[in-house]
């Protein structure tokens, strides 16, 4: 949840100003890289537990 958070906040304000954005470019894809995995490891473990 708080990588939720954190990607709701972050990337407006990363696309907001394009100097932060060609910075923070790799972690917003690495951190929406993690999101979308744990998404997937998520709904794999709901499948063995229901």
């Amino acid at each position: 949840m708080l990588l939720s958070f954190a990607l709701v906040v972050g990337v407006p304000v990363a696309y907001a100003t394009p100097q932060n954005w060609v910075e923070s470019k790799k972690l917003l894809w690495v951190g929406s890289g993690v999101w979308i995995a744990l998404v997937i490891v998520v709904g794999v473990l709901n499948f063995f537990v229901v």
